[in-house]
């Protein structure tokens, strides 16, 4: 039978229709339907006293530190630490064969006897021609001869006495001892290699506790640090006015260490226009290591009322940092703030809020300006907890 397919036309028409009317009445679906205003978290800033710091990085290096050599050449027989141990001032730490330096030492010894039984026997002579002399028994010639007699005798006992002083340090210096108390190196050269005097290193020793702490600040901050040294009686370059400063590293979670600034280089580089500044920082754990980088804080501030909040609650809108303020309607707005340093945890904002505002904190992600949104209103510590990054 042929189909006709004409006749089915009207029925879809018809099915169109409907299916339109259907959806202009019942309106959109319910993924089209108004969704819930968002929930975010949102705080009152920190307001407290707080003293803003200047903030720089630099390096710790030992207070002393020396490389320990020879000071006398000889092949090395023995080694008596332990690679990176703590050593005490005047340990024994390596030794030269000693025996070339003993039998000069013997050598010099026996010569000083020598002398010494020839300056006994030309101080006899001399007094016995002395008293000839006096009596008219002796020339003044022979007696003038005694004199000489004895005064080289004399001259020739301090000259082995001389050596023997020498040959007995030479001794001395085959035991290589610390010259100061810290952590030593590796031994850089083993046992029976030659060691040449004054110039093959053996090892390194660093000074462990106090520590140093170097930075760089420019001229501008310089001034500032050098005015308030010498408001405290004292000079940026000696002592730097016993200003106290906070120093963090990066791998020890929320950890500051107490030190105070001790010194200032006594010119501005030219080049860079900066001044290196010295912070030292007691180490009795001996935590902090020589060559360490970490962030010092440096007082730069009279104490002031400030207001504070975590950097999670601070955004970007190109060139400009804001924060998004909730009324008590729930509608959001934003505000153009200028932020400062950290403080506390916190970063501290120097201009646009006056403590007294509702600020977004989390879910800054879900709000933009004119919305409403759900606040949940939680209370800001006056610490902020550990976060595990450098402050």
């Amino acid at each position: 039978m042929a189909s006709r397919p004409f006749e089915f036309q009207p029925v879809l028409a018809r099915t169109l229709l409907q299916a339109i009317l259907v959806v202009g009445v019942v309106g959109p679906g319910p993924a089209l339907a108004q969704q819930e205003p968002p929930t975010v978290t949102a705080a009152k800033p920190v307001v407290r006293d707080i003293v803003e710091d200047d903030e720089f990085v630099g390096r710790f290096e030992a207070v002393d530190q020396v490389a320990v050599r020879s000071r006398v050449g000889g092949y090395l027989q023995a080694v008596h630490f332990t690679d990176g141990a703590l050593v005490k001032q005047g340990d024994l730490l390596f030794t030269i064969d000693q025996r070339p330096f003993q039998a000069a030492f013997e050598a010099a010894k026996s010569r000083v006897d020598v002398a010494t039984s020839l300056l006994d026997f030309s101080q006899l002579q001399l007094k016995r021609a002395e008293e000839l002399a006096s009596s008219g028994n002796l020339s003044t010639a022979t007696l003038d001869d005694r004199r000489r007699e004895y005064l080289a005798a004399e001259a020739g006992y301090q000259g082995a006495t001389a050596d023997l002083r020498t040959a007995n340090l030479n001794l001395e210096f085959t035991e290589i001892r610390a010259p100061l108390a810290g952590r030593i190196d590796r031994r850089l050269v083993s046992i029976g290699n030659l060691v040449q005097p004054d110039s093959t290193l053996l090892t390194t020793i660093v000074s462990t506790d106090p520590i140093d702490f170097y930075f760089d600040v420019d001229e501008r901050l310089y001034l500032a640090y050098a005015e308030d040294a010498r408001k405290r009686g004292g000079a940026l370059q000696e002592g730097a006015g016993g200003l106290d400063v906070a120093v963090r590293i990066a791998d020890r979670n929320n950890a500051s260490f107490a030190g105070k600034l001790d010194f200032a280089e006594n010119r501005i580089d030219a080049a860079t226009g900066t001044v290196r500044v010295r912070a030292r920082f007691a180490n009795s754990d001996g935590v902090l290591q020589p060559g360490m980088f970490g962030r010092i804080n440096v007082p730069g501030s009279l104490p002031y009322r400030g207001v504070m909040l975590p950097d999670e609650a601070i955004g970007a809108d190109q060139s400009r940092r804001i924060v998004y303020v909730v009324d008590a309607e729930g509608t959001v707005s934003a505000k153009t703030v200028r932020p400062g340093p950290r403080n506390h945890g916190y970063r501290v904002i120097r201009e646009g809020l006056t403590g007294d505002e509702t600020v977004i904190i989390n879910g800054l992600m879900r709000v933009r300006p004119g919305v409403k949104v759900k606040a949940e209103i939680v209370t800001l510590p006056d610490e902020a907890a550990a976060t595990g990054e450098a402050q």
